[in-house]
């Protein structure tokens, strides 16, 4: 799925950039030392981030036919203090894309993501979907994409969601 952010930055119009983000250093959420200590430092950096951009695009796996727990943890951790929810998601273009192995992709993740999105008072668009059953030969050993029917998905998913973000920028 890193694979896949770093193709779809490839994919974007020129005046568009993409900065891929990684959640490794969020740790796991725990209400006791957010009361002790607040927010941690990686998980500001990331709010902040998202913040100051006009769209969010999540490339997220499926684990046991949902969103996996440590890409959720993040968004928990993102939504706090309930109160920063407005300033870092609130009316926020997001588009969630996946690839996974197994036949139907991504599409129960995804699906998965709707209500907290919804919850978190973002704009998710719905103009098109991504949900790529991706083989291990859909990549070469550099990490691009070969697969040209994927690479086409990709590319029109891609302009498709910079339009509805020119659209609504809030």
């Amino acid at each position: 799925n890193t694979l896949l952010l770093h193709e779809a930055a490839a994919l974007l119009p020129p005046e568009t950039t993409l900065d891929i983000e990684s959640i490794r250093e969020v740790p796991l959420y725990d209400g006791d030392l957010e009361r002790e200590q607040g927010i941690p430092n990686a998980v500001q950096s990331l709010k902040n981030r998202i913040a100051a951009g006009q769209a969010l695009l999540i490339s997220s796996p499926e684990y046991n036919h949902s969103i996996p727990g440590v890409l959720k943890n993040a968004i928990d951790w993102l939504s706090r203090p309930p109160s920063d929810i407005p300033r870092v998601f609130g009316g926020l273009p997001v588009a969630i894309i996946g690839a996974s192995i197994s036949r139907r992709g991504t599409l129960l993740a995804q699906a998965a993501w709707l209500p907290i999105m919804f919850r978190l008072g973002s704009m998710p668009w719905f103009g098109d979907q991504l949900a790529l059953t991706v083989t291990t030969d859909a990549f070469d050993a550099q990490g691009h994409l070969v697969d040209t029917g994927i690479r086409w998905r990709l590319e029109t998913f891609i302009k498709g969601f910079v339009a509805f973000v020119a659209e609504n920028r809030r």
